[in-house]
């Protein structure tokens, strides 16, 4: 059994992916599927912050390495401690496949319990992203009111 646990999700979206892109670093686009605002645009080595609609605290973000239009890295604080994001964009015929890793935490209670709320929550992101560059519609919004405290 493996020490340490990493979620990894894909999707694909039927966008090239110069859109996929500017949706996920831009966030007046990223606000339509996923984060309330931020205080700036994804950009390598620059530091921002996130606000969730349905959290009161603010996530720190750390951008790491930005490849236009093919790769996406950041590290972000959850729960006190940093974890790496990894979003890759492959360009396909007509669609990008968008792969997304987190990692890791220990392979114990609290590391499963992270794994699975993550998991559904980055297979959130990539519903949410393919329902606002295919179809115009924000899936997030109201969804997630009852986590309000």
């Amino acid at each position: 059994m493996t020490d340490k646990l990493k979620i990894e999700v894909a999707l694909q979206i039927r966008k090239p992916a110069s859109e996929v892109f500017e949706a996920i670093v831009n966030p007046n686009k990223m606000s339509n599927y996923f984060i309330l605002k931020s205080s700036g645009r994804m950009q390598e080595g620059k530091e921002i912050k996130w606000w969730f609609p349905e959290f009161e605290e603010e996530f720190p973000i750390r951008v790491n390495r930005v490849e236009q239009d093919r790769y996406i890295s950041y590290y972000w604080d959850i729960d006190e401690e940093e974890l790496h994001v990894e979003i890759t964009l492959t360009p396909r015929e007509d669609s990008t496949l968008v792969s997304i890793t987190e990692k890791s935490k220990d392979n114990n209670e609290a590391g499963v319990k992270w794994l699975k709320s993550k998991t559904v929550g980055w297979a959130n992101f990539l519903d949410g992203l393919k329902a606002y560059l295919e179809f115009g519609v924000n899936l997030r919004k109201g969804g997630f009111d009852f986590l309000k405290k």
